[in-house]
């Protein structure tokens, strides 16, 4: 069993249809078609959607995100249009809404590998591969590859986990031309952020992005980057200073979540039926210092 352990009510706005409730974000549609996401304070763990927010993370994550698109633009153009907040809607969506062009999205989450680690690594740990693709002997958690790989998943429901697929099956799934655009837009998008993240004294190792296809005037159909992109929920980003090939290596992340949720003090068993406890504060205090901490590290600005 797992999900939502308090399923959050959608606010109501006049001029806006409610289509979805995410993990984090709430999606909306307005009266010229186009789509309102709003990226609120929740967290996830384990499937679970906590009952504790984080302060600021919704907007930690938005503002991180359009900084990262602007530094895409010429690989990838975005979904982003505005972030103006729809009339009647809370002031507390300022700062954490965007107003994105409606997409026609592709059903693979796109992932791009440089170190291995997660999923990979027990994969790896297995059979020497990672979503098929086989690798060279002598790899540890956290070794970086030879060279980043594409390895996608499908994209699962809430409470449900994401299944890590061959490229083949992307390419059965979604036609041959779009799997291999997925791939190489997939790993060029990587490529640049991992080379403004190291700048930067951080180390991007792997993320995950969702494309769609905006159809424009003349039928013509590109390639777009949709939702959020290269932030701590849906990358892994270490510390290079303190990067050590052969244990779990520091993050950028919500690891402290993990890491006291299996611990005793909370008393609380993943596998069981029972949704987990709320956070203490130290906890929900030190994983806001983490948001701010990778915001400020790798676009150079002050949180405020």
């Amino acid at each position: 069993m797992s999900g939502f352990v308090e399923r959050p009510e959608p606010v109501q706005v006049p001029g806006l249809t409610h289509l979805h409730t995410g993990k984090v974000r709430d999606l909306y549609q307005n009266a010229a078609g186009e789509l309102i996401m709003v990226a609120s304070d929740r967290t996830s763990a384990y499937d679970w959607v906590l009952p504790t927010e984080i302060p600021d993370k919704g907007r930690i994550l938005t503002q991180l995100s359009l900084w990262w698109f602007d530094q895409l633009a010429d690989l990838a153009p975005s979904h982003v249009r505005s972030t103006d907040i729809p009339a009647g809607a809370p002031a507390d969506w300022a700062g954490r809404t965007l107003v994105c062009t409606s997409l026609d999205m592709v059903p693979v989450e796109c992932v791009a590998r440089g170190y291995l680690t997660g999923s990979g690594l027990a994969e790896y740990q297995q059979s020497r591969t990672v979503c098929g693709l086989a690798l060279p002997e002598g790899l540890v958690n956290g070794s970086e590859l030879p060279a980043p790989i594409f390895t996608p998943a499908t994209k699962a429901a809430v409470g449900d986990h994401d299944e890590n697929v061959s490229y083949e099956e992307v390419a059965r799934q979604v036609g041959a031309e779009i799997a291999a655009q997925l791939r190489q837009t997939t790993l060029a998008v990587y490529n640049r952020a991992r080379d403004i993240a190291r700048e930067r004294g951080v180390i991007l190792a792997d993320t995950k992005f969702e494309f769609g296809f905006d159809e424009r005037p003349g039928g013509e159909k590109v390639l777009t980057l949709a939702d959020e992109v290269l932030t701590p929920d849906s990358s892994r980003f270490w510390p290079a200073d303190q990067w050590q090939p052969g244990r779990p290596q520091p993050s950028f992340d919500k690891q402290i979540i993990r890491d006291w949720l299996t611990s005793p003090a909370a008393d609380w068993d993943r596998t069981g039926e029972q949704p987990p406890p709320a956070l203490p504060q130290d906890v929900i205090d030190h994983t806001r210092a983490k948001y701010v901490e990778a915001y400020e590290r790798l676009t150079g600005l002050s949180w405020t």
